[in-house]
């Protein structure tokens, strides 16, 4: 049997989101490794083999799929959204680089999904419909003062932002520290949009201005999108449109 491995994005929640690419390489596929949850999210059956591990295991889950690729298996390494967006796309090169030559033979691709950061967006309309930048909230593999220089220079540069893990129960005061630099750095009218568990029967939508936002408004579910100068706002029953014009 020959091995592959491919590294794929699972969307953002609807079983309509996983792309029939996706779909298709888990059909292959004899052995799926990922985070629990996302392991949990296919399906079991004969012959297929499930590999579930905790979050903060990375590197370790990478090197797993690899050796397994390389003894023939066709494996498929599961994250939520896209891979290639703060998931297992660069763990899994990471580990490549650093591992057992005999991997970099190995038939690797990686299969793209949709992203919370932009099922997030559509479901307001078009808020990231111009230049962009995206955040990761956590200081877990990075210091907060660089998350805090980059927030500060995204605003400077009038950028909309979207931010990943904005609070845990680990680390509540980060987010608290977010608002309080956006506030200063954007002003307290900026928009700012609460999208969590988007596609999904749980998926709550709140938009608001800086001024209004609080911390608790985030868990590590909900993907936050900050507008530019340029962003707008159309008011109707219900959830508001918001969009940023390519013109601006």
């Amino acid at each position: 049997m020959s091995g592959w491995l491919k590294i794929v994005g699972l969307g953002p929640g609807a079983e309509t989101m996983i792309t029939p690419e996706v779909s298709a390489a888990l059909l292959e596929a004899t052995d799926v490794v990922g985070y629990v949850p996302y392991v949990n999210r296919v399906a079991p059956r004969a012959g297929l083999v499930r590999h579930g591990s905790d979050n903060r295991e990375e590197i370790r889950r990478a090197e797993q799929a690899l050796q397994l690729a390389l003894e023939g298996h066709r494996v498929v390494v599961v994250s939520s959204g896209d891979p290639g967006v703060f998931a297992m796309a660069a763990a899994v090169f990471e580990a490549l680089e650093a591992g057992d030559a005999q991997w970099r033979t190995l038939d690797i691709q990686v299969l793209p999904g949709i992203s919370a950061m932009l099922a997030a967006s559509a479901s307001v309309g078009a808020p990231l419909g111009h230049d962009f930048c995206c955040i990761n909230l956590s200081d877990n593999l990075k210091p907060w003062s660089l998350i805090e220089k980059r927030l500060r220079l995204a605003a400077e540069a009038d950028f909309a932002m979207a931010f990943y893990n904005p609070r845990s129960k680990a680390r509540p005061a980060g987010f608290e520290r977010a608002l309080e630099v956006l506030r200063e750095a954007c002003g307290p009218d900026r928009l700012i949009i609460f999208a969590r568990a988007v596609s999904t029967p749980e998926e709550a939508i709140r938009v608001i201005t800086l001024e209004q936002a609080t911390p608790d408004m985030a868990d590590m579910r909900t993907l936050v999108i900050v507008g530019s100068q340029q962003t707008r706002l159309i008011e109707r029953s219900g959830v508001p449109l918001v969009y940023t014009p390519r013109s601006a």
